[in-house]
């Protein structure tokens, strides 16, 4: 299986246990690997045959600036099922990275890293 990757995508959302997460929000951090045979695509040099990832960056912002949850395993999660909604991806790895969370210690990041698929 081919790999598209997207990396670094920025989204403020709102999501979060704690009242303030949700009242002032956040930016979070997606990063996307896609699972796709490229091979019909490059053989015909045809968009149609393979994942949009301009499309597929704008559905994954969308998601984060949606419904707010509680957990970014459950964003990453509905990430996962926005990319799999793509005929020809296969595969999906998710790294949601939420760098303003709320920890009373020094830290650099946190990150839920799922990977789905349609099998």
């Amino acid at each position: 299986m081919d790999r598209v990757a997207l990396r670094g995508l920025k989204a403020r959302g709102h999501h979060g246990v704690f009242e303030h997460e949700r009242r002032e929000g956040q930016t979070f951090i997606v990063d996307l690997v896609l699972g796709i045979d490229t091979r019909p695509a490059a053989a015909g040099d045809d968009l149609e045959l393979t994942a949009h990832y301009g499309v597929i960056a704008e559905e994954v912002v969308a998601v984060v600036q949606g419904e707010p949850v509680n957990l970014i395993e459950t964003l990453a999660g509905r990430i996962a099922d926005a990319c799999l909604a793509h005929k020809p991806v296969e595969e999906v790895e998710v790294v949601v990275h939420k760098p303003d969370a709320p920890i009373t210690v020094p830290f650099d990041d946190v990150t839920v890293t799922i990977v789905r698929s349609r099998l």
